[in-house]
């Protein structure tokens, strides 16, 4: 049967078991060169990871509602925008997944993830070729903000920041074998590079040193990430949370009613 004729929930699923299945198989391989670049370990980063991210971003899509879809263009403008903003000021963060995770929270798990997919294939197809294999870290970010915003994580301050250190962790824990294998801890910004090489400096192999970085800085960002998100959510009209099915039905946020009339987390 050919994939993209299976339903949207199965098409979720199969790009779930590919990325899967493509880490498990990059941790297990070894790279064919010295430097730890190209070869089938980077060819199935590459392969699994792409395949698995559009399969995703397919059955995703098709789920969406026009609320949702109108949404996802803006989300995007601010992944970009922040994200170079950060990029070029050599920091060792991203912050380029605030709309991610702001459509993740209020349009959930399957709009977050195809928002940060396809941010990244965005910015790999015109500005930065390097941000294509991370299609699958862009989409787990959102795919898990919304699944924490289910569960009620960002309803109160203390748990949304640990739920963002927690999506950094997956993202961190992700990345690592892209970096490592496609790119020979190369990729990111000055400071992402530069942390790798210190943990080289001091003895831990690629994957590890990759791993560390990701490990150490990605909690970080992302706990940024979700508080800036909020943020904005919590200044925008009182009603616009409403107005998705998802928050209504889950309770996402806190809502209360200062002298502003505003929706935020307390």
């Amino acid at each position: 049967m050919n994939p993209w004729q299976l339903s949207e929930r199965w098409r979720i699923g199969l790009g779930t078991t590919v990325i899967l299945l493509t880490y498990v198989a990059l941790i297990a391989a070894k790279p064919t060169s010295a430097h730890g670049v190209g070869g089938p370990a980077a060819l199935l980063a590459l392969g699994g990871y792409g395949i698995g991210a559009m399969l995703i971003i397919s059955g995703a899509m098709a789920r969406l509602p026009t609320t949702t879809l109108t949404l996802l263009p803006v989300a995007i403008t601010v992944n970009i925008v922040m994200g170079k903003i950060v990029y070029f000021s050599g920091l060792p963060l991203q912050l380029d997944a605030i709309g991610t995770v702001l459509v993740g929270v209020v349009a959930g798990p399957a709009a977050g993830a195809a928002t940060g997919a396809l941010t990244s294939i965005l910015v790999g197809m015109t500005i930065t070729p390097g941000a294509l294999p991370y299609a699958v870290t862009a989409a787990a970010v959102g795919f898990v903000a919304g699944a924490l915003a289910r569960l009620g994580w960002f309803r109160r301050k203390p748990t949304a920041l640990a739920g963002g250190a927690l999506i950094g962790v997956v993202a961190g824990v992700i990345s690592a074998p892209i970096t490592t294998f496609v790119f020979g801890n190369a990729g990111g910004s000055v400071g992402q590079s530069a942390l790798i090489a210190t943990f080289q400096a001091y003895g831990d192999g690629m994957l590890r040193a990759a791993s560390l970085q990701g490990l150490a800085a990605d909690p970080l960002d992302k706990a940024l990430t979700v508080a800036l998100a909020l943020t904005i959510l919590a200044r925008l009209p009182a009603g616009f949370v409403q107005r998705f099915s998802f928050a209504r039905e889950h309770h996402v946020l806190n809502t209360y009613a200062p002298a502003a009339g505003k929706a935020g987390v307390a």
